[in-house]
């Protein structure tokens, strides 16, 4: 879930055409890409605080960087879905037992 989320912004920069942006958006992605594989492989508590991290990174991504086929809405709505989504992660987390996933 964490690799889609951060991968949204390429997706409409992709649409938008700007290479520098492009660049922005696709490192950031990158970031959150290699949180997430290390969170899964070694602690879950790293995925629910990077959703919270990429809902921080929402709220400041206009003066980050300028995505101009970004929908305006969507900045406050991924914020609110993400700190949500890594509350409720980090919620089950602290009530269960299991902080990595079972190697199989």
């Amino acid at each position: 879930m964490l690799i889609v989320i951060g991968s949204y912004y390429v997706l409409f920069e992709v649409m938008g055409g700007t290479t520098r942006a492009l660049i922005i958006e696709s490192s950031v992605m990158t970031a959150f890409l290699i949180v997430a594989v290390a969170g899964f492989k070694r602690n879950l508590w790293l995925v629910a605080a990077a959703l919270v991290g990429h809902g921080v990174f929402d709220f400041f991504h206009a003066g980050i960087v300028t995505n101009a086929r970004v929908p305006e809405w969507w900045p406050a709505f991924c914020l609110a879905y993400d700190v949500c989504a890594g509350s409720y992660l980090a919620w089950l987390l602290r009530h269960s037992k299991a902080t990595r996933p079972v190697a199989g």
